[in-house]
């Protein structure tokens, strides 16, 4: 038994000083210049830069290029390169007085950075995952231009197996900061002690002293928490003035100190998936004089985590199921550059299903997102990399077609890699959402590239390909164990509050090596076949499914065995890359699209998942086979479309998803279909009736699980879902679903009456005045080859949004008549016209 008690800080998406943990922080997002080729005088101030493009950061240049099928299906038929961004930067008086600091902390750069200031080189940092920092103090002008440049090489344009996008993808910070301040990351928790009366959490705190001991007293400094609750209370406090010295590190970090606190609450409200309850914590470090030095605000979860081999999983001592799902970093048009507010209405898309956890596949994501699921109240499964020591197969003409590409992040593994996990885990910890850390995923894929003899078998155990048995000139497995345990401990060097993990491809191959004793908690890649025969020969075993697939059997291995806590749906979104033969963009694996719109297996899966009654209905014509891949002829889809337009007369399937005991259905009024037929793989209600023009509506009654008996007829309805025939489409209406900096915006085509024309396929075009800025549309469809920057789209199922940014500061804006607010004008041939004021 594994058992976790943990405290740690909830991340805010705005505030830098949460994520680095120090400093006063300025966002770079206007004046940077870009310019796709590459010349080594492009880092020199005195380059003329005049003619560059100028680009908000954060900036994904992959999206903005056109579609092209000679570049690689696995980063969606699109290119990379190398680019040059450029940023000027001025500094105010004071900024460098009494040996303050000046920082630049990069997010995310996609990838094999170099940065640059005055000519100066600050360092090189390949991982287009990792974030990182450069002090640029020392090279800095205390008047005048001071010109930052970064050189982003992305020229092994397919080393990875989806898209990841190209350039400085995600925020980047100038962060001011007195000579000694908090050390960046250097704040973590770990709750002590936790019961409904009282919690204990023990904090560290470190200290950088950046400038000589002769030119800063170092004496006489504190440093001082206090917790607030969520009505502004303060509810701890703790100070202490004892701190001490810790070795240096290898890496040139500044002189550091560490503090160490206790802080005790009374009553403390738990966080947890149902009720993310969180405190902020106020950190100050006190100088001689007793004045504040530096600062952070940091919000805070409470929790406990408990891992069993043979009950599998609770949080503060409710024994919970994982519903989970995989997410990669891009949103369709936008790319990797994507705004939280995007984010978030992704996720609460997921909640809304049933999900309650995120695995971020495969690699760190953005700072905002780990926020939000803190915010929200998901499960996070945080991820290293998906490749080690050697390449994987990297698909280029459609996923498992013809012959793959080995480019990879391979090269600058050993060199690398556990300065990048250390990072990860550094920068994340404070998270409560994060409950399991991940060391690497599927690098045991049978001979891609490790072998070991268990594979000249009968392959009746694998559930991946093995590609021809046994290779002994390929690299051995056992190398698998030695890299596992050395990146667990670095894990645990710097965490011990959650437990290490790995989602295992050959998990068969694997059990021969030490990679499973060598994490905390062993994940399963569609190898729900070894759940009971490893419980049994691994009775210690911590097992889940890492990566999975959609079906109900998969879900009942889950749900039907205690010992299995959960499972991560391959995906939760579709996503760019990993594309089918061209002209697929993507994979549409996911519960939602491109779009973020909640697609029919995702309605499927609310009903396995959601705890609230669910009813939807989806139809096909009968004998017609429907869903992601073609099946038999009289399959029961789980991906039925919500339409209702079809030949009179035509014999139609109708499925409901549903988590009620059962359902009837009416058309026109009249009830139809009789009683529903089961079906024994889906478990999904369906009738076949022919079709008429009109309305369907399913009433669901007797809610319960899925599979439950059948309810009496007389019980009232608990859902309803309704199905009506569309007429032409006649116009576009346009509807806000999300406010804010960025907003989203739902275009829709209807007919005369007002309904969503589903089968409507019309172009539709943009245009923006006054300050907003439409930073894309996106339809949803997966092949959909248009380019991602043009102001024009086809809608598909009939509707696409449009992502809009109210222009920000420093940013040029276009006036509105008359001092107007933002207006956002759609129009289509024959349908007319529409305006959004933002």
């Amino acid at each position: 038994m594994l058992l976790l008690l943990t405290c740690l800080l909830l991340i805010a998406a705005a505030p830098l000083a949460a994520q680095t943990g120090f400093g006063t922080p300025q966002e770079l997002r206007h004046g940077w210049l870009f310019r796709l080729a590459d010349d080594s005088t492009f880092l020199l101030p005195a380059t003329d830069d005049t003619r560059w493009q100028r680009v908000s950061v954060p900036h994904d240049w992959g999206v903005t290029r056109p579609m092209s099928p000679d570049a690689g299906s696995c980063q969606g038929f699109l290119h990379g390169g190398v680019a040059w961004y450029r940023h000027h930067l001025t500094l105010r008086p004071g900024d460098l007085d009494g040996g303050r600091r000046v920082y630049i902390y990069f997010e995310g750069v996609y990838n094999r950075s170099t940065v640059y200031v005055n000519g100066h080189c600050l360092g090189h940092r390949p991982s287009g995952f990792s974030s990182f920092i450069y002090d640029l103090t020392p090279h800095l002008r205390p008047a005048g231009d001071n010109v930052l440049a970064v050189r982003v090489d992305h020229s092994r344009e397919n080393d990875a197996r989806w898209y990841t996008g190209s350039g400085i993808y995600r925020p980047v910070w100038l962060v001011k900061a007195p000579p000694i301040h908090f050390a960046l990351w250097g704040t973590a928790w770990q709750l002590r002690t936790a019961s409904a009366a009282r919690a204990e959490i023990d904090v560290t705190a470190q200290v950088a002293f950046t400038a000589p001991a002769a030119a800063v007293s170092r004496e006489g400094y504190a440093v001082a928490a206090e917790l607030v609750d969520a009505d502004g209370r303060v509810v701890a406090t703790a100070t202490t003035r004892k701190l001490q010295p810790l070795a240096p590190d290898s890496d040139g970090a500044p002189d550091r100190c560490q503090a160490e606190l206790r802080l005790a609450v009374t009553q403390p409200r738990m966080w947890s998936p149902q009720q993310p309850n969180l405190y902020a914590l106020r950190m100050r470090l006190l100088g001689p004089d007793g004045e504040p030095a530096d600062a952070a605000t940091l919000p805070v979860g409470l929790r406990t985590l408990r891992f069993d081999p043979d009950r599998g999983f609770a949080i503060n001592g409710e024994w919970t199921k994982v519903k989970g799902v995989c997410l990669h970093d891009d949103a369709g048009v936008l790319g990797t550059a994507v705004p939280p507010e995007v984010w978030r209405w992704r996720l609460m898309q997921l909640k809304s299903l049933g999900v309650n956890a995120i695995r971020m596949s495969h690699n760190p994501h953005a700072p905002a997102l780990y926020a939000l699921c803190d915010t929200l109240g998901l499960l996070v499964m945080d991820e290293a990399s998906d490749e080690w020591e050697f390449p994987k197969r990297k698909w280029l003409e459609g996923w498992n077609k013809g012959i793959p590409g080995f480019q990879g992040t391979f090269d600058y593994f050993e060199e690398w890699i556990e300065r990048d996990v250390a990072d990860m885990v550094r920068r994340d910890r404070c998270h409560p959402s994060i409950f399991l850390w991940s060391i690497g995923n599927e690098v045991d894929y049978p001979n891609d590239p490790y072998s070991h003899p268990i594979l000249d078998g009968d392959g009746a155990d694998f559930t991946q390909p093995i590609y021809g048995g046994y290779q002994p000139t390929q690299p051995n497995a056992e190398r698998i164990g030695y890299i596992a345990k050395r990146l667990a401990d670095v894990v645990r060097r710097h965490d011990t509050s959650r437990p290490t993990t790995g989602a295992l491809a050959g998990v068969v191959m694997s059990n021969q090596t030490a990679y499973p004793e060598a994490v905390d908690v062993v994940g399963y890649n569609y190898t729900e076949s070894r759940y009971a025969e490893d419980h049994r020969r691994y009775p210690k075993r911590v097992i889940y499914g890492s990566e999975n697939r959609h079906d109900l059997a998969a879900w009942r291995a889950v749900s039907d065995n205690a010992h299995i806590f959960g499972q991560f749906l391959w995906t939760g979104i579709d996503y760019l890359g990993e594309s089918g033969p061209w002209p697929a963009r993507g994979s549409e694996a996911g519960l939602l699209n491109l779009a973020g719109d909640i697609k029919p297996n995702g309605h499927y899966r609310a009903a396995l998942w959601a705890t609230q009654p669910v009813c939807y209905i989806g139809a096909y014509p009968r004998n017609a086979a429907t869903g992601q891949r073609r099946r038999a002829a009289d399959w029961v889809s789980p991906y039925a479309p919500a339409v209702w337009n079809f030949r009179p007369g035509q014999p139609v399937r109708v499925v409901c998803y549903t988590n009620a005991s059962n359902a009837s259905l009416t058309l026109n009024g009249a009830p139809v279909g009789g009683e529903p037929a089961r079906d024994a793989d889906t478990g999904i209600l369906y009738w076949d009736i022919d079709y008429a023009p009109g309305t369907l509506r399913a009433e669901a009654v007797g809610f319960d699980h899925l599979l439950a008996p059948k309810a009496a007829r007389q019980e009232p309805p608990v859902a309803t879902a309704v199905l009506t025939t569309t007429g032409r489409p006649a116009a576009l209406r346009a509807t806000t679903i999300v406010s804010g900096e960025v907003s989203i915006i739902r275009v829709e085509v209807v007919d005369d009456e007002g309904r969503r024309v589903t089968l409507a396929d019309n172009e539709v075009e943009c245009h923006t005045r006054g300050g907003a800025r439409l930073l894309g549309l996106e339809n949803g469809n997966i092949r959909d080859t248009a380019l991602a920057t043009e102001p024009r789209r086809r809608v598909s199922a009939g509707t696409l949004v449009a992502y809009v940014r109210r222009a920000g500061r420093g940013e040029v804006q276009r006036p509105g008549a008359d001092g107007a607010a933002p207006v956002v004008v759609f129009s289509s041939p024959l349908l007319g016209a529409v305006e959004v004021a933002l």
